[in-house]
């Protein structure tokens, strides 16, 4: 195990959740140097260690490698009396608990904010669903994909006049587990001062409605519905993919000045006075006049020739890489993005790295994901202190 460092480690974090949000939330305060206790249901544990293929080596699915570094796994029967016991008692020494349980689950075991608050006085709770504790639909399941099309995401995505797309990754999973992080880190940075605890209550569609950001606010000040632009931007233009002599890429043009330098660099300098195009709002009016008379002008040289042209002169420009290119790439390289691990069984393994980059403090991997259970007796003995005698007595029971 690494030394920790980390601006986190003298926390606590019970971590009852499982598939992303919340795995997602407790492995960014474990990179940060929390410690995270990853309580899971005997045998069967996280359900994402199950989602595949892939599987590495060992046969620990790629989709739970991918966000539960930095943790210590326990498993723990919580339908059983003795089961919640050993909840309570890792509660106690904890300074946060997250769970992603169905609304109200705790609370049917006699665990509301109020008597979490008797166990550990200045516990911070964190609960993420679908909806909320609140609002007509609070009771409903929630997962990502519904989120996406309830939220206006799905509306907002696709070709022009296909269908609606979802976002390829779950990204309102992962939206609501950086939320919910930033809401436990001023919830811890508050006890700091006040010694009170915090009940945080954080919906997947209510991080998927305020991450519209822009569009939200569109709609907001017009009162007119959102259309769905491909790969085009609804207020910027060109701003969008074109078809280069060998391949899609992106290029885009962000301000007046940069619409200037790229008239004078591809020999039309007449466009930078044309009244369709000379500023940004004409030329979001005008999309469907310019576009048709950019296109031709991409095929004359490969994409390549046009992001260099973009470096010389200052305009964003890129080649669309596919995943295997992402992490071939150059400035992904520089920025140390994967971590390489030893783990229990599938060997020496690659994940992505924390984004987080703190140089005075840097982030670090001491714990790599676990096996089921891996730390049940580590965990019982080492912060529980639970006698040798108590901790077989637990496993003959089958509560852990």
């Amino acid at each position: 195990m690494n030394q920790n460092n980390g601006l986190l480690k003298d926390v606590r974090v019970i971590d009852l959740s499982r598939v992303l949000a919340g795995p997602y939330c407790t492995m960014m305060l474990g990179d940060l140097g929390a410690e995270i206790i990853k309580i899971e249901a005997p045998v069967r544990g996280d359900d994402t260690r199950h989602w595949g293929p892939p599987f590495a080596e060992g046969g620990e699915s790629a989709y739970f490698l991918s966000t539960n570094r930095n943790k210590r796994s326990i498993t723990l029967n919580l339908k059983s009396p003795n089961g919640m016991e050993v909840l309570k008692d890792l509660i106690r020494t904890g300074d946060v608990l997250i769970d992603n349980f169905k609304k109200g689950t705790l609370e049917k075991f006699g665990l509301d904010y109020e008597a979490l608050q008797e166990l550990r006085p200045g516990l911070i709770y964190c609960t993420i669903t679908g909806f909320g504790y609140t609002g007509p639909y609070s009771d409903r399941p929630g997962y990502d994909f519904i989120i996406q099309a309830m939220g206006g995401l799905m509306s907002l995505n696709g070709p022009k006049d296909g269908e609606p797309f979802r976002v390829g990754i779950a990204i309102a999973d992962i939206l609501t587990g950086i939320y919910a992080g930033n809401a436990i880190l001023a919830s811890l940075f508050a006890r700091e001062r006040t010694g009170e605890g915090q009940r945080i209550d954080m919906a997947l569609l209510d991080s998927q409605v305020a991450s519209l950001s822009h569009v939200a606010s569109n709609y907001l000040i017009t009162g007119e519905r959102p259309k769905r632009f491909g790969n085009e931007h609804p207020t910027i233009s060109p701003y969008q993919v074109f078809k280069a002599s060998d391949k899609y890429f992106a290029i885009g043009t962000g301000n007046d000045l940069q619409w200037v330098k790229f008239c004078k660099a591809i020999g039309r300098e007449e466009w930078i006075e044309d009244e369709r195009f000379a500023t940004n709002p004409k030329r979001v009016e005008n999309r469907d006049r310019l576009t048709p008379l950019l296109q031709p002008i991409f095929e004359t040289k490969t994409a390549a020739e046009w992001i260099e042209m973009g470096d010389q002169i200052g305009l964003p420009a890129a080649q669309i890489n596919a995943v295997d290119e992402v992490f071939a790439d150059p400035q992904v390289i520089a920025r140390d993005s994967v971590n390489e691990v030893d783990h229990p069984t599938a060997g020496r393994i690659k994940i992505a790295a924390s984004p987080l980059k703190i140089p005075t403090n840097p982030t670090s991997v001491r714990y790599p994901p676990p096996l089921l259970g891996e730390h049940n007796e580590e965990i019982l003995r080492d912060v529980l202190g639970y006698s040798e005698e108590k901790i077989e007595e637990l496993k003959l029971d089958g509560l852990v």
